[in-house]
């Protein structure tokens, strides 16, 4: 009977209704299409960095990220490629060494990181390649040519065909040194990796700098973010069984790339603020539609109650029709947000004046937001709770009406 009655009087004033239904609607759409575009911008982030800097997953000796000494090497390299090609959601991998050394050209010298590559797998994996801007990538024939971040090349006044000395240590302590062509000019995007990146051939890499077959990273890349984890599990358990694994560990990317992850969580931090507010107004919203509904019921209310009706009932009867119009609300505003979204995903949202930037640091040019079953109900969900706790105090209120002094009211 609650719940008849509660369904016709939801529907006593059409007008109120339909625009408490869109409020409520419009609150749910921004809710999804805004949490669906910040999940898409955040898996380009990620995506742009694993591609560039650190792979989803590294196997290195543990304590390597945080002070990268040249000994600190993976001396079995073909043992660990054996247990990325066993593991699950592990859809590629590529090793890289690195040393830091003085990088000399016919006018000035600057210090840097030289990065030995496996030309074929980089390319799998990297969007090094794709932001080459000068000159052409490294191929698997080359070996004393050299690839430069842009900022690298101009400090050091250089360009495609120049030679560049390498002066650093070997991982047995000796002088490593060689002179270097360079093959291209990358803008990877991240200037601090553009200031003193360079990249040569692995092979090469290793002749020059003694390091006797071994690398410093095993980078692998996995088939979805979600799978890092089950990924990495694997990893870390067959390390232990490798002869050569003793010292080695598995790292994830937010691991490695911490300031990224600080990044992500302050972004978080200012969408949860602009929730809140849309939650907050909504709130009020729905209290304002109940209070008036209280108060223009107040003689009805007061009839039901002196004829025997309870004010239990009568409050179940308020938080009835508030449900009806939070879901009338809910299920409007998902349907249209997640169709706004998948429109979106499709055609993309053009970034404007910052596309050609964006292009030219190998991040798509349009933004696509992306839909799950958490963006899509995440929000929706907390917007139900909220507005039900919201409509608890005009339906509690009815408890303090007198039957007398409510019949009374006009």
């Amino acid at each position: 009977m609650e719940i008849l009655m509660a369904w016709r009087n939801v529907w006593r004033n059409p007008r109120r209704t339909i625009l408490t239904i869109l409020a409520i609607a419009f609150a749910c759409l921004l809710l999804v299409f805004m949490m669906s575009l910040q999940a898409g911008t955040y898996e380009v982030m990620i995506n742009s960095a694993v591609k560039t800097q650190t792979g989803h997953l590294q196997v290195i000796v543990d304590g390597y990220n945080d002070d990268q000494k040249i000994r600190k090497v993976i001396t079995d390299p073909a043992a660990v490629a054996g247990l990325l090609k066993q593991t699950s959601h592990v859809t590629d991998y590529t090793f890289r060494a690195n040393g830091f050394a003085l990088l000399s050209s016919e006018q000035r010298t600057y210090g840097g990181m030289i990065t030995g590559v496996d030309p074929e797998r980089e390319t799998r994996i990297s969007s090094v390649a794709a932001t080459i801007r000068e000159g052409r990538y490294l191929t698997v024939k080359d070996t004393s040519a050299a690839v430069v971040g842009t900022l690298l090349a101009k400090n050091l006044k250089i360009g495609v065909g120049d030679e560049l000395v390498v002066l650093g240590t070997a991982r047995d302590g000796s002088i490593a040194a060689s002179v270097l062509s360079v093959a291209g000019i990358f803008s990877s995007g991240m200037d601090e990796y553009d200031r003193s990146g360079i990249q040569i051939p692995l092979a090469y890499f290793q002749e020059i700098f003694v390091m006797d077959g071994g690398v410093h990273q095993a980078i692998a890349v996995c088939d979805s973010l979600w799978s890092v984890g089950a990924a990495q599990s694997a990893i870390s358990a067959g390390l232990s069984g490798i002869r050569a694994g003793k010292n080695l560990v598995c790292r994830s990317w937010d691991e490695l790339l911490p300031g990224l992850v600080q990044s992500i969580q302050m972004d978080i931090g200012g969408g949860v603020i602009f929730y809140i507010i849309l939650m907050a107004v909504v709130s009020f919203s729905i209290m304002n539609t109940f209070l008036m509904t209280v108060f223009e019921r107040t003689h009805e209310f007061g009839t039901l109650m002196a004829m025997g009706a309870r004010p239990g009932r009568l409050t179940k009867m308020l938080l009835y029709e508030s449900a009806f119009l939070t879901a009338c609300g809910m299920v409007l505003g998902i349907a249209l947000g997640c169709g706004l979204t998948l429109y979106f995903n499709h055609a993309g949202i053009p970034m404007g004046d910052a596309e050609g930037m964006l292009r030219q640091y190998g991040i798509p040019s349009l933004m696509r937001p992306e839909l799950s079953l958490v963006t899509a109900t995440a929000g929706p969900a907390v917007v139900f709770i909220i507005t039900m706790l919201t409509a608890l105090y005009p339906a509690i209120k009815v408890h303090t009406l007198r039957p007398v002094d409510a019949m009374r009211s006009v």
